[in-house]
């Protein structure tokens, strides 16, 4: 049996070093190269694909995969939106992608950028450069006092809230799909109007699905309370960057945390040397601002998680292999 892993970090090699050993009847080949037309023919002999992009996965790799006769793709991240589901289809190719590598980690963040937010920690490290040490004006704001909406309650969603409570902060949530333990608790609003409409802080969590591409857009932002905080650790899709940069304009927004953004792809995770090389310059807006918090799609990358990332895709790859089966399947 031969699994070929795309896209290895030098942060996840001592995790797939480790699996390797563990699992001494699978040769394992890894690149740090990503899966596109330019390095698909690596594939060629083995078993089953893991990988790992941002990147999509377009109908030519598909389509040479299904000609070396491999039927097993196994990714390494959540998403699955960036897959040519009609060649994956017409190729017989099983995918699996990894549900919940930490959601601890994303929710840990994910708050830990509204308190950086409400402590007002942004205004006072650029205040402090510049020798300024005074408090006025930029008071704080405190969580426990404030009302947080939650939009989507799976795994992520539930780890966010009970952190946010942790805070004692009032926590209300919206979803299509109710969890039993939280309906029980009476947590749930019956739309995202009523969401929007009592929250002082907006937390998404939802996946990218054409329903919610831009659900975060003029219409909705005028539905929220003034000042609201919105946080975005999920998808760049769910919010509309010109919307948002309007709300913060016009004061309506009282400020963002993005770890993600709508066109991230080729800028997050790459080193332009300097600010002004930066090539979108409604980020390098984001960025300017104090009451903004932008990162790299970070919320994730933890030990604990890459070491998940792989070992997951991996375990379901074999699996695929050995009997045909995954508990980690995805529908396209």
């Amino acid at each position: 049996m031969k699994i070929i892993a795309y896209g290895i970090r030098d942060d996840e090699k001592p995790y797939l070093d480790k699996w390797s050993e563990e699992n001494p009847d699978v040769e394992v080949a890894s690149t740090g190269e990503l899966l596109d037309d330019s390095t698909v023919d690596q594939a060629k002999g083995a078993d089953g694909v893991v990988t790992y992009q941002q990147k999509p996965y377009t109908a030519s790799v598909l389509d040479k995969l299904g000609s070396f006769g491999i039927k097993y793709l196994s990714l390494r991240n959540v998403g699955v939106d960036n897959i040519d589901a009609d060649a994956a289809k017409r190729n017989g190719i099983q995918v699996t992608n990894v549900p919940a590598y930490s959601p601890e980690a994303i929710a840990e963040f994910t708050v830990t950028q509204l308190m950086r937010l409400l402590r007002r920690t942004n205004t006072f490290d650029r205040k402090q450069a510049n020798g300024d040490l005074r408090w006025a004006p930029d008071i704080a704001d405190e969580l426990n006092q404030m009302t947080v909406g939650v939009f989507a309650t799976g795994r992520i969603g539930r780890a966010a809230m009970r952190i946010y409570k942790g805070f004692g902060a009032k926590v209300i949530a919206y979803d299509i799909y109710h969890n039993p333990e939280l309906e029980k608790e009476g947590v749930y609003v019956d739309t995202p109007e009523e969401l929007y409409a009592q929250s002082d802080v907006l937390s998404l969590h939802a996946p990218a699905t054409k329903e919610n591409e831009h659900m975060i857009n003029d219409k909705t932002i005028a539905q929220m309370k003034d000042g609201v905080f919105i946080l975005n650790p999920a998808r760049g899709a769910l919010v509309d960057t010109d919307a948002l940069i309007r709300g913060l304009d016009s004061g309506k927004i009282g400020g963002a945390a993005l770890d993600t953004y709508e066109n991230e792809v080729g800028i997050f995770n790459t080193d332009f040397g300097s600010f002004d090389k930066i090539p979108d310059e409604r980020l390098k807006n984001l960025m300017k601002r104090e009451n903004v918090l932008v990162s790299p799609h970070i919320a994730f990358y933890t030990k604990r998680a890459a070491r998940n990332m792989v070992y997951f895709a991996m375990d379901a790859n074999k699996s695929l292999i050995n009997t045909g089966k995954s508990d980690k399947l995805v529908e396209l």
